[in-house]
């Protein structure tokens, strides 16, 4: 109820619209499916928030924080938050039952569902182990179940051909990369206003972002010995992590992780150019969500 970002029931909508023929949306089941969506990641968030030891989550207590309020013991608070994440699952699951795809859609739509929670935990692993194929994470953790589940999901909502679909992946591909990317740049240099987390977040919690991967090429000796003193490190100081973010902007890190993005993103625009069977309205979403994405400061 802190509010979010709720790209992902956009996601959804527009991909059931880029499908959807029919001049009368079928809003009951694109909310049941958008709501399944919303509680998936919630599961995902209580438990990444506890893996990292995140004690914020949109601007209030991450739920194994709250929990260690209201119990007092860590092991008990994280245990519950696991059990509130494992309800969570549970409630998205059932939404997903509940939604009345097309018949010859639905098997494809629980395959689709199954695919991008397999798909977002296999992703998490690897950056827990801080792979170094920082793309392939991208696409797993967050494009899965961020841009290309949903939006597979709505298209099979709105009945679609195999043509949509495939262009529909075409889009949702480079466009999940894109959101992460974004993300990573956020995570170090956000606004902690706006992110709900505090600033040079993503270096206290040593994650191996986009950010972290170009700098270890660009970086002078000296300034990837500080680099290594903040990364992982939750005691850093502000003034040791603003010297790395200020070494990350000087070394041109950022510059090429934001180049990356955008290029990204022309891939998903010129995806969609292409998709002569996607209907004009659910384009024009799909476009309002790029922008969505490639704009946001949270």
């Amino acid at each position: 109820m802190r509010g979010g970002k709720r790209l992902r029931p956009l996601a959804i909508y527009a991909g059931y619209r880029a499908a959807e023929r029919s001049e009368e949306p079928n809003f009951e089941d694109v909310v049941t499916l958008g709501a399944s969506i919303e509680l998936l990641q919630t599961y995902l968030l209580i438990q990444d928030d506890w893996m990292d030891d995140d004690e914020e989550r949109r601007g209030g207590p991450a739920a194994h924080v709250a929990f260690k309020r209201q119990v007092g013991d860590t092991k008990l608070a994280a245990s519950l938050a696991i059990l509130a994440g494992d309800i969570a699952a549970g409630f998205a699951f059932e939404l997903l039952h509940a939604t009345r795809f097309p018949p010859r859609r639905a098997a494809a739509a629980l395959q689709a569902f199954t695919t991008m929670h397999f798909e977002v935990v296999c992703g998490q692993q690897l950056d827990l182990l801080g792979h170094e194929a920082v793309t392939l994470v991208h696409h797993l953790k967050t494009g899965s179940y961020t841009v290309r589940g949903p939006v597979t999901l709505g298209a099979l909502l709105g009945d679609a051909s195999d043509e949509q679909l495939q262009a529909l992946e075409r889009f949702a591909r480079p466009l999940g990369i894109a959101f992460q990317l974004r993300d990573d740049v956020l995570g170090t240099f956000g606004d902690t206003h706006s992110t709900g987390k505090p600033a040079g977040h993503d270096l206290r919690e040593g994650k191996n972002t986009a950010l972290v991967s170009e700098a270890r090429t660009l970086l002078s000796a000296a300034d990837r010995d500080r680099l290594d003193e903040v990364l992982g490190n939750p005691l850093a100081t502000s003034a040791a992590v603003d010297a790395v973010t200020g070494a990350l902007e000087r070394s041109g890190a950022r510059a090429r992780v934001e180049s990356e993005l955008d290029l990204r993103l022309a891939e998903a625009r010129a995806a969609l150019q292409e998709g002569q069977t996607l209907q004009p309205e659910g384009v024009a979403m799909l476009l309002q969500l790029l922008e969505r994405i490639a704009l946001r400061d949270r």
